[in-house]
């Protein structure tokens, strides 16, 4: 057990604080993932500000895997690199190849879920797209980080 202070003390600072962001980001998406799961079980989506795009996302064919909704598999991806970062501060190095390879399974499914969007649904999903957002920040903090690979 590593003594008091000592979190992070071999990263140096300018790599705590990109772990910290990481982190971060990461909370944000395991918020909105878990509000897109919510509103996936219980069907309602009045807080998608009352335009039908973001029914029309939430109850397509491809917003759920069998029983799962596809935001829960998010849910799990954006805990898996919380986990990961708060791992490498504390000195569990190996983390670091868990959050490339998190990342980068994110970045693909991101970039077929907004295939699906806007050349089969034709419609936009405003919580799905943040979710997109904060994955492309995510991979870009993690292509940009000498050692994060």
């Amino acid at each position: 057990m590593k003594a008091e202070g000592e979190i992070g003390r071999s990263l140096g600072k300018g790599r705590v604080i990109t772990y910290c962001l990481i982190a971060l980001i990461a909370l944000i998406g395991l918020a909105d993932a878990t509000y897109l799961t919510v509103m996936h079980l219980t069907g309602d989506d009045a807080l998608c500000g009352g335009g039908g795009d973001c029914s029309k996302v939430l109850g397509s064919a491809y917003a759920s895997v069998g029983p799962l909704p596809t935001a829960s598999f998010g849910m799990l991806a954006y805990f898996v690199v919380f986990s990961a970062a708060i791992c490498v501060l504390f000195g569990y190095n190996s983390a670091r190849r868990v959050l490339a390879a998190s990342v980068t399974l994110m970045l693909l499914a991101s970039f077929w879920l907004l295939y699906l969007q806007a050349f089969v649904l034709h419609a936009f999903c405003p919580f799905c797209l943040l979710s997109a957002a904060l994955t492309f920040l995510l991979a870009g903090i993690v292509l940009a980080t000498p050692g994060t690979r």
